[in-house]
């Protein structure tokens, strides 16, 4: 979740407010039903136990097909690991999903009557889905505290308030956010002092104040000692009880000890899916990412 986001959703809220979408309908089978009922266009519909579909999704850059026909669905609290070589397609799936690109061809839903193809990328993240980068990108010149203040400020739609205090429920929301990602003893401490996977925690810990259903990870190990590796898993597991996880992740071992499922990708689209042994197991996967 990078600054100028954060910035453009506040700016948006207000407008948005005001504003409804049209429901938009697909063939889907595990969607049609939900087209019967009279619903909230913006409501998250999870009737048929799943919280994103991507059905025949395709793009193109300069003539190369990054995402060629790529479906794919996530279930309600599940963690779902998605990996593959370089240039698989994982990060532009992650940047259609969250409105970054748009598809030449295809749909993706969140739930099962939200058409995320209608909405930009701060209203994506209004309704429920965050993401968080690579690269973290907290306020270093800021406490943990401040960091986490200002992003439940974000979601409140007062970030021009410089008097705002956080209320009763918006304290123990925070206490809750600052035992799940494992910063208690660093609270008042300036976050350009924590170390690399603190600060991964802390970035995680500014989306869950945003309130997603839906998290989307980048490489959150990447970097990490095996200690904060360990304790970013528990990090994952834990959040799994209340969210939706995808996840794309290089460390194999990192993957095996989080994911109910794992998706490769190869050349866009879905290489081979199932249990982390099954995957290990497949002779593509190895040929292709694996065994390399």
């Amino acid at each position: 979740m990078t600054p100028d986001l954060m910035m453009e959703g506040t700016e948006r809220l207000t407008k948005m407010q005001t504003q409804r979408k049209p429901n938009s309908k697909t063939e889907s089978g595990d969607r049609q039903a939900a087209f019967s009922r009279v619903l909230d266009p913006e409501h998250l519909d999870m009737t048929h136990g799943q919280i994103l579909y991507l059905e025949d999704v395709s793009v193109s850059f300069d003539g190369f097909k990054a995402i060629n026909q790529l479906s794919l669905q996530i279930a309600k609290n599940e963690l779902r690991c998605i990996i593959g070589p370089n240039g698989a397609g994982k990060t532009t799936m992650m940047d259609i999903i969250t409105g970054k690109t748009r598809p030449d061809t295809g749909v993706v839903f969140f739930g099962s009557t939200i058409d995320l193809l209608s909405y930009k990328e701060a209203d994506i993240a209004r309704l429920g889905i965050g993401r968080k980068f690579q690269k973290p990108t907290v306020f270093e010149n800021l406490s943990v505290f401040e960091n986490l203040e200002l992003a439940i400020q974000c979601n409140k739609n007062v970030w021009s308030s410089f008097r705002f205090v956080l209320n009763g429920e918006q304290k123990t929301q925070l206490e809750k956010i600052v035992e799940t990602i494992h910063l208690k003893e660093r609270l008042h401490d300036v976050s350009g002092l924590l170390s690399h996977g603190q600060k991964q925690w802390l970035e995680i810990g500014m989306l869950l104040a945003q309130s997603p259903q839906l998290i989307l990870l980048d490489e959150p190990v990447a970097g990490m000692t095996d200690h904060e590796t360990e304790r970013t898993a528990q990090l994952c597991l834990e959040l799994k009880k209340s969210h939706s996880l995808i996840v794309v992740e290089h460390d194999m071992g990192f993957v095996q000890s989080i994911a109910d499922k794992v998706t490769v990708l190869h050349e866009g689209r879905v290489l081979a899916e199932g249990s982390f042994a099954q995957v290990q197991a497949n002779p593509q996967v190895v040929e292709v990412y694996l065994g390399r």
